[in-house]
């Protein structure tokens, strides 16, 4: 990973590179200086032909130019010794830099030739001080143009070795080397460039940057869609399982079921297409209303930029760039999810006449009682039988570990089944049942004939009252707490059952003499304790099945209740959740991993990720007028929903690419993902995570927009969404940190050479937030910067990731370089049109779209705040 640095402003990172300044050079016409620029080629030495080509950045009216802009190819070059680099200097008469790189292909009278040199790589390892001095020939090869020095460049990174290879002694070296082999089953595609900048001490750090594609861009969503069907398919089960309702609850059944069904045959649909396309890691800005594609996050990139100053260590920063999580297929005509959630509750209230309305509260603790069931029902069957195995073995180390297991998870069942919300929907669906008649009622119910209608009216008693729980008191509200209450008392029995036989086998063993003790407990018959203990568990199984069974059925009716009043809004918001959700999962898995690998050597950074959790923070663009309000209505909700998302980290079965991508597993309610990692990694984790302790993420979203759009919000519309957004997540993030300082020692966290403590930072941070300032962007560098001082991982989001976003990447970069690295004061500014002109950001315009110009005009751009303004000749109208 070398670079060549040369004194006519070219670098070619990865394999080969350039970079420097030309001296002496003259323009085509007298009366001016050059604006200048160079082309590097690289040129196979046995087939004679070029293998590739790109450009520094124009260098304006200057015949000394130094050029900062590196020139890089691809990594997967077989660079040799007998390599061939021509380096050919232009005078370029359009400063638009897309129209001068076009036109040296073409030969377009846009530039004149100035001059030209070749070397061989071999020329230059094998120079004093790996320098070259060149002189630069004119078209006809006899006079000199000016000179160039060539120099090689390390970006300080370990050269690629065989992992075998490396010796044991330095085992950091070992693991450093399988991440970064991990690293390629993930992020692809990479693209970089190299850059040097001066310092205030007149010295020059050397930047890359890296921007790379991610697989889990289809992956995640393609294993949510699976266990979005699942789920689905299971809850008709459910359903069906409900067993005979009266016409009324069976007909509001079946219309559920076939919107169930519908959901199921649309994500079947989407995933077969998603599973027909291969080769891609990204979705490009331009197909993000493209139906097939709509779970895919829009333009989800990796971008870490690496820094190497004189006498120092290597730093780098890491970003994820990724369009905000939105339906764009669905629109906007109606607002975003937090709108029309908001709207559909307050309307479910009102038209609940046909079913019992219970509040989101109520819903989501019947799916919490269920997933816990689901859980805890054979776990704890596992754990009887781990019991009876000890009884059989005659164990009483192992008898008691069970006995306590079983009894921690037994406890534990019960008392979710204590909730008053099960009590209740279990009453409601002995209502619902065909040839119900309350209490109050003196006729007896005929066998075989249902109610009706009418009779369905009284199983709603709640209309008066659509907050409340639903209660039946006419029935009898005894007969469940008796039937929780048995599971109860089976294990009470069990427990006493292991203590009389512990106690009688103590006891045996004392009154017999010493000697004789080895030939009791040998002669002692080990079917015992299984054949008194084998009723007892088994009466606990069964009350424990029966009690899950009826526990099931009444949460099942509950969600019929919402599935019932939700026709047809609710199935299309929970569509519409489905898919920002999967956008904003896939970026923040991409993150996590990243951030993971990145911090693998950090001892202080695993106790923060295990003690507490990682904070994911999002930086968003977004307007708040027009449709841009539904995107941010959106995303606030799906950064939220990631709160339901925890990470473990696992042992990879093999070192196979295969078996390293991270799985999803759980249900709406709660996701967890799975990182696998190769053996020779996972055993340098602390043991909290290597025995699969979920790992917490916190999300919190920042949000100012700076476009015209915004302007008009400010002036004329509402910006309450964008306030209410940054108080409430100010409050998670400063929440986030009290843990944090309670928890882990403030030693654990990275060292920044800025020293302005991080609660102040967070006292400033609040300031601004409530603070009345149009376009007050200082929320989002103050939010970033706390993000970074607390190891977090950073995301950055606009529409499209591609435009304002380039923006915000490229001056959070420079700023990173001024306050971290002393990046001259002088080149900042050259330094930021540098990244926006020749980046990876203008790169990723060009993956996008096709074409190297930001999807601005003129004036867009007058709007927008000064430091977030693209240089000349960067931008126009296009399509994004």
């Amino acid at each position: 990973a070398c670079a060549l640095h040369m004194n006519c402003g070219m670098q070619i990172d990865c394999v080969l590179g350039s970079q420097g300044t030309c001296n002496d050079l003259v323009a085509s016409g007298r009366d001016r200086k050059p604006n200048a620029l160079v082309q590097v080629a690289v040129i196979d030495p046995y087939k004679q032909h070029l293998v590739s080509q790109a450009c520094t950045e124009i260098v304006e009216a200057n015949k000394d130019p130094l050029f900062l802009t590196g020139v890089a190819f691809p990594s997967e070059y077989p660079a040799s010794p007998e390599t061939l680099v021509k380096l050919t200097v232009y005078d370029a008469k359009d400063k638009n830099q897309e129209s001068v790189s076009k036109q040296l292909l073409f030969c377009s009278a846009c530039v004149s030739f100035l001059g030209s040199a070749t070397f061989s790589v071999g020329d230059l390892l094998r120079a004093k001080d790996e320098q070259l001095t060149l002189s630069l020939r004119s078209s006809d090869g006899v006079c000199a143009a000016g000179t160039v020095v060539v120099s090689r460049l390390k970006m300080g990174e370990m050269e690629e070795v065989d992992v075998d290879h490396i010796t044991t002694d330095i085992p950091s070296q070992k693991v450093n080397h399988v991440c970064r082999c991990t690293s390629a089953a993930l992020f692809r595609n990479p693209v970089c460039k190299v850059y040097r900048f001066q310092t205030v001490d007149s010295k020059w750090m050397f930047v890359r940057e890296q921007m790379e594609e991610c697989t889990l861009s289809f992956s995640i969503p393609k294993q949510l869609l699976s266990l979005y069907i699942q789920e689905d398919m299971s809850r008709v089960q459910d359903l069906r399982e409900l067993g005979d309702l009266s016409p009324h609850w069976d007909n509001l059944r079946k219309e559920v079921m076939t919107r169930y069904g519908g959901i199921i045959s649309s994500y079947q649909e989407t995933l077969a297409e998603l599973d027909k396309i291969t080769g891609h890691s990204f979705k490009p800005s331009c197909c993000k209303a493209q139906k097939s594609l709509e779970f895919i996050p829009i333009n989800l990139h990796t971008q870490r930029m690496r820094v190497t100053c004189p006498k120092k260590t290597d730093a780098f920063y890491d970003i994820v760039t990724v369009g905000a999580p939105a339906a764009h297929f669905q629109g906007f005509k109606c607002g975003g999810l937090q709108r029309l959630l908001s709207r559909y509750e307050a309307e479910k209230k009102s038209t609940a006449y046909q079913c019992i309305y219970y509040s989101p509260e109520h819903t989501a603790k019947a799916q919490e009682v269920l997933s816990t069931m689901s859980l805890l029902q054979p776990l704890i069957t596992s754990l009887a039988d781990q019991l009876l195995q000890a009884a059989h073995e005659h164990s009483s180390p192992g008898l008691r570990d069970a006995l306590k297991n079983l009894s921690d998870k037994t406890e534990q069942f019960v008392h979710t089944l204590k909730d008053e919300l099960v009590k209740s929907a279990l009453l409601a669906l002995h209502a619902a049942q065909p040839g119900f008649v309350s209490k109050n009622q003196k006729q007896t119910p005929v066998p075989g004939k249902h109610q009706g209608q009418g009779g369905d009216q009284n199983q709603s008693p709640v209309q008066g009252l659509p907050d409340s729980i639903p209660h039946h008191k006419e029935y009898d509200e005894e007969e469940w707490d008796r039937v929780w209450a048995n599971v109860a008392k089976c294990l009470n029995c069990v427990i006493a059952m292991v203590d009389k036989l512990q106690e009688e086998d103590s006891s045996k063993q004392e009154s017999v003499p010493e000697q004789q003790l080895a030939d009791v407990i040998t002669s002692h018959n080990p079917g015992d304790w299984r054949e008194q203990l084998c009723p007892l568990v088994t009466r606990l199984k069964e009350c424990v099945m029966e009690v899950a069974e009826k526990a099931k059925r009444a949460m099942t009716f509950v969600l019929l209740q919402e599935a019932a009043c939700s026709i047809p809004q609710g199935f299309l918001l929970q569509q519409r959740r489905d898919v920002v959700f999967s956008q904003a999962l896939a970026a923040l898995a991409c993150g996590f991993v990243m951030r993971l690998y990145a911090g693998m050597q950090d001892k202080g950074f695993l106790r923060q990720l295990h003690l507490v959790g990682l904070v994911a923070q999002f930086e968003s663009l977004l307007s708040t007028y027009s449709e841009e309000i539904g995107m941010l209505e959106d995303m606030e909700v799906g950064i939220s929903d990631l709160q339901r998302v925890a990470f473990k980290i696992t042992e990879a079965k093999t070192d196979e690419l295969g078996d390293l991508q991270p799985l999803v597993c759980g249900r709406r309610d709660h996701f967890t993902v799975e990182v696998p990692l190769p053996q020779l990694v996972f055993q340098t984790l602390p043991e909290e995570i290597k025995e699969g302790k979920p790992l917490r993420v916190f999300p919190v979203l920042f949000n100012v927009g700076i476009n015209e759009q915004q302007t008009i919000a400010e002036r004329f519309g509402d910006i309450s969404l964008q306030e209410r957004i940054n108080q409430k997540n100010f409050e998670t993030l400063e929440a986030y940190y009290k843990s944090l300082s309670e928890k882990v020692p403030l030693e654990c966290l990275p060292c920044f050479q800025t020293q302005t403590d991080i609660k102040e930072l967070l006292e400033t941070l609040g300031q601004n937030v409530v603070t009345k300032k149009r376009k007050n962007v200082e929320i989002l560098w103050i939010a970033g910067t706390i993000c970074r001082r607390l190891n977090g991982i950073r995301f950055t989001s606009c529409k499209s990731a591609k435009d304002r976003t380039s923006m915000s990447v490229t001056l959070e970069q420079c700023a990173l370089l001024r306050d971290e690295h002393q990046l001259s004061k002088d080149f900042f500014v050259r330094a930021l049109d540098c990244m926006r002109r020749e980046g990876c950001r203008i790169e990723n315009v060009q993956k996008n779209i096709k074409c190297r110009k930001y999807a601005f005009n003129m004036l867009q751009l007058m709007a927008f705040p000064k430091c977030y303004r693209p240089p000349e000749g960067t931008y126009g109208k296009v399509d994004s």
